[in-house]
């Protein structure tokens, strides 16, 4: 028997230079003379702005003030330019240089409207429910005048929080736990040395504990000292599988404050203001002042000072309102970068590449190389267009918009720009390991798009969209969040509202992961199976 020895097939063909330059050079022609490529990455750019116009001019809600008038945009700025509100009940007296205050509270209380539901007109108590709000505050105040807005530093019970040094609406510190009673008081304490205050808190008025300090710079000689209450809306949530829904009104809480002291150069006797009230013609605002009997004073707040934040019925915008295009973008970039790999196998051109070009490896590398930078300018400059343009379009609807650093506004710009090009690697390497341009672009619309139109579009509830939001490449979108989530504040922070649940680059970073497993795949794929 005479056995047969097969000698593997060799090429004949002298396999060209492949340093990765020559490479990079390679699949950019390539790129770059396929047409239909070009012009779906232009598209891509045009989808991403034209979506985010429609969705803008097209809405038929715009912000509007009493009569059909323009909308009410004097919404007070804190000292570092943030929205905020700056609402409460104020009885203070000027305190000229040093010096400090202190008081001890024995009661605070509440009122909330049924369902969230506004009193009714001429009974503000008809709907009124007994409960504080968890962040109702009381306490002491230092504050550079009574104009909404100036800087304060202050020590406060809250309805659930315990005793809080807050200062300039965005600084928030703990203090002792717990609430209060007449038999359980707690004492209040706030001194001033020049720009710098220290808040303390005690539980028997002898043993004190340093809470905190904070410096307010350019804190003029005189200052006002005083007592504060105020209690921020009641919002009743209601959550579905069709998304969710709030409703709210304006809450009170009171406060029975004794033992109060002032010392330090103190001038005048005590006044007594309603900051940021709305009027005497707001649901309840009969109902908010004080009264003194002796050495006891009575407040009764309502409203907050805290940070303005999105989701707490505020109309107005953030930047990555005008971004709501991107996800269309996406899906053109998907299939650009799944046909640039994939259009190859189907015309059979890929052994051509391999023969030309035998470490494969690289091939993938310089592939993903040319679509990721196509694809980063292409999101580049649509997310530039559509910021300018939406945000233009929404002013000119009367939307105001939340003020955020310049270097935030770059970094969603690069952000989503970045969320395009690794989007776009990603579907490369799909398309590497699957060959087919459908299946693909399937994967990754089903991975990335999908989940966050049903985040943002509140079609799930607040707890599975958070979910989908971490977990899936979705994630990534975390880098357009352009607002912050204060400890302070309650609201719902909620991907609809803008919230993402990882830090940006964070969320970015969930979708660079996948697309690193799925680009290793590929590699081991092409090296096995391509010939």
């Amino acid at each position: 028997m005479t056995t047969t020895t097969a000698t593997p097939y060799r090429s004949t063909q002298v396999a060209a230079r492949d340093g990765f330059l020559r490479l990079l050079h390679g699949e950019w022609t390539k790129f770059r003379t396929v047409r239909g490529w070009v012009v779906g990455m232009v598209t891509a750019a045009l989808v991403t702005v034209a979506v985010g116009l429609l969705g803008a001019a097209g809405s038929s809600i715009s912000c509007s003030g009493p009569h059909g008038g323009k909308c009410d945009h004097s919404v007070p700025k804190g000292p570092g330019g943030q929205q905020i509100r700056d609402a409460m009940t104020l009885v203070h007296r000027p305190l000229t240089g040093d010096g400090s205050i202190t008081a001890r509270i024995t009661s605070l209380t509440g009122r909330y409207p049924e369902g969230g539901r506004q009193p009714a007109d001429g009974d503000p108590g008809a709907t009124m429910l007994p409960g504080v709000q968890p962040w109702a505050k009381a306490g002491v105040i230092v504050k550079d005048g009574t104009k909404q807005g100036s800087a304060y530093a202050a020590v406060a019970l809250t309805g659930a929080h315990g005793v809080r040094m807050q200062d300039d609406f965005t600084h928030d510190v703990a203090g002792m736990p717990g609430g209060v009673s007449a038999a359980s008081p707690r004492w209040l304490r706030l001194t001033r040395a020049g720009d710098t205050l220290t808040g303390y808190d005690s539980a028997d008025g002898t043993h004190w504990h340093t809470i905190g300090t904070a410096r307010l710079a350019g804190l003029p000689d005189t200052v006002q000292a005083g007592l504060f209450t105020t209690s921020p809306e009641y919002v009743v949530t209601s959550n579905s599988l069709g998304g969710s829904s709030s409703n709210g009104s304006p809450s009170r809480a009171t406060a029975v404050f004794d033992s109060v002291g002032l010392h330090g150069t103190a001038g005048a006797a005590w006044a007594a203001d309603v900051i940021g009230g709305g009027g005497p013609a707001a649901p309840g605002a009969a109902d908010l002042g004080y009264r003194q009997a002796g050495g006891t004073y009575t407040l009764t707040g309502s409203g907050d000072v805290a940070p303005e934040v999105p989701g707490r019925g505020s109309p107005a915008k953030t930047v990555e309102n005008s971004l709501i295009g991107v996800f269309a973008g996406l899906v053109v970039v998907t299939v650009v970068a799944t046909m640039f790999v994939t259009g190859e196998y189907r015309r059979g051109l890929i052994r051509t590449t391999l023969t030309a070009s035998p470490r494969r490896g690289r091939v993938l590398a310089a592939k993903a190389v040319v679509i990721g930078a196509v694809s980063f300018l292409t999101g580049l400059v649509a997310a530039a267009a559509a910021v300018l343009a939406v945000g233009a379009v929404e002013r000119s609807k009367g939307f105001r918009t939340y003020p955020a650093p310049l270097a935030t506004d770059v970094r969603v710009v690069v952000g989503t720009a970045a969320l395009f090009a690794v989007t776009a690697v990603l579907a490369l390497a799909l398309g590497t390991v699957l060959r087919r341009s459908a299946g693909a672009v399937t994967a990754v619309v089903v991975a990335i798009v999908l989940p966050y139109i049903l985040a943002v579009a509140a079609v799930l509830p607040a707890g599975p969209s958070r979910w989908l939001t971490r977990l899936t490449p979705a994630a990534a979108f975390a880098v357009q969040q352009s607002v912050h989530r204060y400890a302070q504040v309650a609201a719902d922070y909620t991907p609809a509202d803008g919230y993402f649940p990882l830090a940006p680059w964070a969320g970015l970073g969930v979708l660079c992961a996948y697309a690193a497993a799925v680009v290793a795949t590929a590699a081991v794929l092409l090296r096995r199976r391509d010939a």
